[in-house]
């Protein structure tokens, strides 16, 4: 115990006794770390935030799309779901609620939505009263599309506060008429705000009756629905994800093996795969950037050698006074894992900081989170440098022999 101490005070004399050449030295390992830290803390940053907005849909909620391969689509193939397919789930499948189709009878970018001479472009979703609570959008002012609406196709909208906001209008927005691609619709909700993400509003949209869609969208238009319900016991989700593939699968006629035309996801199914997805895209990035940590390595390799070629007689010194091997291994070993380390402590405020003001500057984006195992994972790294690349100075000093250390000019 006493060797080691006595070897920790003699490699931190040695580091502070050439402060600058240490910097240098350590200087690949910060960059390294703070490299590594300042992407994974991004990419977690964003992480974490998408993930809280998946918790926001339900935990009970269902929605079933269509899904067209990269191939198929190559082909000029594209699946969609018809409302046979919501009429059948409505019908066959049992312990569910609030099903409701959707779909953008202006297309999926949207259309130009107009208020007096402001104007703006949003998407416009056709809906139906079960919307409300299976895709959790609920009116702030107002009231939330009804039947009836749907029954009479009354031209009415219920519309989110951003676009409230970007079509400037003044007073009390309800019961006021805006131009949706041509067609009046009378203001009767505006929506809770849920704010933004990656600079992009989640309140810029508007809800109108799904009979009505149907109309805008014609009877030469192809329909392509989504479905989304809200499973009543929670227990049954899985169940009756399978009994909604099977029944699809029937109706589309696929065979077996053959690959589903079609998605059914839990909002933790849509968190599972953006989550995935990041974990891949943070360990590819990761990867990369942390290149920098094998060349600050073998600097710290480089400049051990010079260390133990200038002490060579100081080593000749300690061995004829009766230092062992492993005495004199372990005092540069020591050394090139202290120069490791202090590297990594310094490279992980940099990177955070790093982080942080890159996600501060990005427009709306999550702040920056690092999370415990990058913490353990750069000091880590930084001692298995320290260690991989001082064996071979530290084993070179040892391995001297006293005598010719001695006559070393």
């Amino acid at each position: 115990m006493l060797s080691f101490v006595e070897s920790v005070r003699s490699a931190l004399q040695s580091i502070f006794a050439h402060r600058f050449r240490s910097f240098l030295t350590s200087l690949g390992i910060i960059i390294g770390v703070a490299s590594v830290i300042a992407v994974v803390s991004i990419v977690q940053g964003l992480s974490a935030s998408i993930s809280n907005e998946f918790k926001g849909l339900g935990s009970n909620s269902l929605t079933v799309e269509a899904y067209t391969t990269f191939e198929e689509a190559l082909q000029g193939k594209e699946n969609v779901l018809g409302l046979n397919d919501y009429e059948r789930i409505v019908t066959h499948i049992d312990d569910i609620s609030n099903v409701s189709p959707m779909f953008a009878p202006f297309g999926n970018f949207g259309t130009t939505v107009r208020a007096g001479a402001t104007s703006t472009f949003t998407q416009v979703m056709a809906v139906t009263e079960a919307y409300m609570e299976s895709a959790q959008v609920f009116p702030a002012q107002g009231r939330f599309l009804r039947t009836s609406d749907d029954k009479s196709r009354r031209r009415v909208a219920v519309v989110g506060s951003k676009t409230l906001e970007n079509l400037r209008l003044t007073g009390d927005p309800l019961g006021q008429f805006i131009d949706i691609g041509g067609e009046w619709f009378k203001i009767i909700g505006i929506t809770e705000e849920k704010g933004e993400s990656l600079g992009f509003s989640k309140d810029n949209y508007i809800l109108i009756p799904f009979s009505v869609g149907q109309v805008i969208a014609g009877t030469t238009t192809k329909l392509n629905i989504s479905i989304s319900f809200t499973v009543d016991d929670i227990e049954q989700i899985d169940a009756v994800q399978g009994r909604v593939t099977s029944l699809l699968r029937q109706a589309h006629h696929l065979k077996p093996g053959q690959r589903n035309d079609f998605k059914v996801q839990t909002a933790q199914q849509l968190s599972e795969s953006f989550e995935s997805i990041i974990s891949t895209l943070t360990l590819v990035l990761g990867g990369v950037v942390s290149i920098s940590l094998l060349v600050g390595g073998i600097g710290i390799m480089n400049i051990m050698l010079v260390s133990v070629t200038e002490r060579t007689r100081e080593i000749g010194i300690c061995k004829a006074l009766g230092a062992q091997r492993h005495h004199i291994l372990m005092q540069f070993l020591i050394e090139a894992t202290t120069l490791s380390l202090l590297g990594g402590l310094v490279g992980l405020v940099l990177g955070y900081l790093l982080g942080f003001g890159a996600a501060k500057l990005i427009p709306n984006f999550p702040d920056a989170f690092v999370p415990w195992w990058a913490i353990a994972m750069a000091f880590g790294f930084s001692s298995l440098v320290g260690i991989l690349f001082g064996i071979m100075p530290a084993a070179k000093a040892a391995n001297l022999h006293p005598i010719d250390a001695l006559r070393y000019e």
